[in-house]
């Protein structure tokens, strides 16, 4: 059974700067995609960032700039620096994989941005 497992949320002013990690665990094969989503009460989910295991990466304009995802394959573990953060990137942060074409979801970590 895949797992992904969030960490590093918190409460930070605005300006300030977060680092999330996520780390897969039940899986010997290199995730192809691993991603950040968020969601914001009220709000859809959305994708944040997302890298494959070439190294390629796809943001949002909304953290362009701002927001660094990377990964380690051969631990199969994706990070999330986030920079300059605003009161508009409050949400839960959700790690996802694919793995053999199957999704999988971590639980979610907080992010309050707020003075």
């Amino acid at each position: 059974q895949v797992q992904l497992e969030e960490s590093g949320g918190g409460l930070v002013q605005p300006g300030g700067s977060l680092r999330l990690s996520c780390s897969a665990s039940g899986t010997r094969v290199s995730i192809y995609v691993m991603a950040w989503y968020r969601q914001a009460p009220g709000k859809q989910r959305e994708l944040v960032a997302a890298i494959n295991k070439f190294g390629t990466t796809n943001y949002a304009d909304s953290v362009k700039g701002r927001f660094t995802i990377s990964r380690d394959n051969a631990k199969n573990t994706v990070y999330l620096q986030m920079n300059s953060l605003k009161p508009e990137d409050t949400a839960v942060y959700y790690c996802y994989g694919d793995v053999l074409s199957r999704d999988y979801w971590g639980q979610g970590t907080q992010v309050t941005v707020s003075s």
